[in-house]
């Protein structure tokens, strides 16, 4: 069969065989848990306990009160210890709040089953799927029920479930699909039927056979396809995939609603089906917990809140060895500085490796191949000078904003230029400005 792709990206070493054979095993709740009330796009959520107040598992905690916000949920029964500014794995200082696990796991009543979820209306879908705190799993948390409600004047016609996990050592997605492939086709109907959309895509990279082959038989029971990608980074980008899939470009400055797409993590699908079928709220994640440094990698079920710490420790703990932690993977991940961070729903993968050879940076010698392999088609270098010499008009003028932040350029840069750096830089400086004008 005939693989699809886009132009550009790079070729990364993989490094999953340590875990990609490895079945998800849940890990037991820690003794507290520490559950940020921002773990999402947009506004974090309002908390609704305060010091002393009794929990239950799933118990709402915390109210998304604005369009680009998402609840919060308990991921123990216990009391609640704190209410206060807790470390966010991002690196800034963030409402959280800490429980005391008590054991037990006591329930809330506020659960509702669904026993025909594919009956129900659209709002219906996307209100359990508010409700439930659900945002998207592959990184970017945007809230999902927002994703489940476009435009009226931008019609949606394809659901593509993105099945790629293009990032080195991670295999959480792999290991969903391989595990729970009917969970992620029913949450998959749910987003379409949420979004009017005529079809499902499922788009799994080369890498995986297993799962191509697993969606290949069962979405035949469903109006899709399972579609074949080549193994390339970053494949599993939204503007890449609908590229690579659809032969479709997402305007600049534009979303995947502007040509009639809705993407989903396979992650989120499963999470979709959990919210609206069960009632269950997002309290716990997949994740890859891998690396040179962690003694025993694996895949787990983690409640939200776990710090770290605790995580690494069931791994068999960190070799001497260690150096640098990664929440998420080694190209887009970002760099934690203390074991207390607490897992949250945008957490992807815990990374542990040793220090690499000091890499000196020497002056660009405009070879060109971070344009070449720039999967949005910018000039890296450019923007990098633009914003080393404050020059944000230009920048922004060059498509700065358009940049995802993969890493590809830095990745494939000889003269070893911190170019993801100075790009994150201006992008920060630029929308900052942005909210100053209009607050």
């Amino acid at each position: 069969m005939k693989v699809k792709t886009f132009p550009h990206g790079v070729h990364p070493p993989e490094f999953k065989e340590s875990t990609e054979e490895k079945a998800i095993h849940s890990m037991p709740p820690p003794d507290k848990v520490t559950i940020p009330l921002l773990q999402h796009f947009g506004s974090p959520a309002e908390s609704l306990v305060q010091k002393g107040d009794e929990v239950y598992l799933s118990q709402k905690i915390g109210e998304g009160q604005t369009l680009f916000s998402a609840s919060v949920h308990s991921s123990v029964s216990g009391k609640v210890l704190s209410v206060d500014m807790f470390s966010h794995p991002a690196g800034y200082p963030v409402p959280a709040v800490t429980i005391k696990n008590d054991g037990q796991d006591r329930i809330s009543t506020e659960r509702e089953e669904a026993k025909d979820p594919f009956s129900l209306s659209p709002e219906k879908i996307r209100q359990k799927v508010k409700e439930a705190g659900v945002v998207g799993l592959g990184g970017a948390a945007f809230p999902t029920a927002v994703k489940l409600s476009p435009p009226n004047d931008k019609p949606i016609d394809t659901i593509i479930i993105n099945g790629c996990e293009c990032e080195p050592l991670l295999t959480s997605d792999y290991r969903l699909m391989l595990e729970a492939s009917d969970e992620i086709l029913k949450g998959a109907e749910l987003a379409r039927i949420a979004t009017g959309a005529e079809r499902i895509i499922i788009g799994i990279e080369d890498n995986k056979k297993k799962a191509f082959e697993i969606f290949q038989e069962k979405i035949r029971d469903y109006p899709g396809e399972a579609v074949l990608l080549k193994t390339k980074y970053p494949e599993g980008a939204e503007k890449n995939l609908i590229y690579a899939l659809l032969r479709r470009e997402v305007p600049r400055g534009g979303l995947p609603f502007d040509v009639g797409i809705v993407v989903q993590n396979v992650g989120t699908a499963k999470a979709i089906w959990d919210a609206v079928h069960d009632g269950k709220p997002l309290y716990e994640r997949v994740i890859t917990v891998s690396g040179q440094s962690i003694k025993d990698p694996n895949n787990l079920l983690v409640r939200i809140g776990t710090s770290f710490e605790s995580v690494i420790e069931f791994c068999g703990g960190l070799s001497e060895d260690a150096n640098i932690l990664v929440m998420g993977g080694p190209m887009m991940g970002i760099a934690q500085w203390s074991l207390d961070i607490p897992v949250i729903k945008g957490t992807s993968g815990i990374l542990a490796w040793p220090a690499p050879p000091p890499r000196l940076e020497y002056s660009c010698i405009h070879c060109g191949r971070c344009i070449e392999h720039c999967p949005m088609v910018l000039v890296p270098t450019r923007l990098a000078k633009y914003v080393k010499y404050n020059n944000l008009t230009e920048a922004e003028n060059w498509g700065i904003l358009d940049c995802v932040e993969c890493g590809c350029c830095q990745y494939i840069c000889p003269s070893n230029i911190p170019l993801v750096h100075w790009i994150r830089l201006g992008k920060d400086k630029i929308i900052s400005l942005k909210r100053k004008k209009n607050p």
